[in-house]
């Protein structure tokens, strides 16, 4: 399913997250110029129903705004500023909804969408999102991921032809996912934390005939590492260093 992948796959953190506001239009367009193949973002609804994306429960961290995005309408979440956090040139960022951002890079990017209704597990997230794919006809260019199997199993049924990949938490929080979990269920790739990852790891996913996306790789020799293991796929906050890397293996 993830065939029309490039191979191996460079996908922005939250956009170029260490060089522009996280989960914003700027920073998803800089990782495109940067070199990256695609992004991952986050996505989680509003009070009203619009799928924002953005990664906290909360607003603090990267808005001037308070309180729990999903308490929020897309009116309200629309005053607020989401890039001065990281630098006053991004003042009056906003956060986009998902559609924007389809609209937007949907059509020359490939875009890993986090299914991140981890406080509203029944919602209608997953079937706002796979609507929203087929309205851009872009099944080939997305990748959904989770660390809650039940948003992947939704995905499958509202969207069958889009590959679903399996969110591994690090250290002992996700040996079950990156195991048993993965093994045994129907996903076309394991996305682990990188200090998780070994070579046996990455033979056994693709003796299964999957592959393996690693977050979040931010170090040269990291990246050079997985690399010459085989991994598919690379999450990282530095677009720019990693296209310098990539372009150093075959495809």
């Amino acid at each position: 399913m993830l065939e029309k992948f490039p191979h191996p796959l460079l996908l922005g953190h939250r956009g170029a997250k260490n060089y522009a506001p996280e989960n914003t239009l700027a920073a998803f367009r800089l990782a495109l110029e940067q070199g990256a193949h695609g992004v991952e973002l986050d996505a989680k609804l509003s009070a009203d129903g619009h799928v924002m994306v953005h990664h906290d429960t909360t607003l603090e961290r990267t808005t001037d705004g308070t309180g729990l995005l999903a308490k929020m309408s897309l009116a309200q979440l629309r005053e607020l500023d989401a890039g001065s956090f990281f630098a006053d040139k991004f003042r009056g960022e906003k956060i986009p909804t998902l559609e924007e951002v389809f609209a937007e890079i949907g059509a020359r990017a490939f875009i890993n969408v986090e299914l991140t209704n981890y406080s509203t597990p029944r919602d209608a997230l997953v079937e706002k999102v796979c609507g929203l794919v087929r309205k851009f006809k872009l099944q080939d260019r997305i990748l959904f991921s989770s660390f809650f199997v039940g948003n992947l199993k939704k995905a499958a049924v509202f969207l069958p032809e889009a590959p679903r990949a399996l969110l591994a938490l690090d250290g002992w929080k996700g040996a079950w996912a990156r195991s048993f979990a993965f093994n045994f269920g129907d996903y076309a790739g394991l996305n682990p934390y990188l200090t998780d990852v070994t070579a046996q790891q990455v033979q056994r996913v693709h003796r299964l005939g999957r592959r393996i996306n690693v977050w979040t790789v931010n170090e040269e020799a990291d990246m050079r590492r997985l690399l010459s293991w085989g991994v598919d796929g690379i999450i990282t906050d530095d677009p720019l260093l990693a296209a310098r890397v990539f372009s150093g293996f075959p495809s």
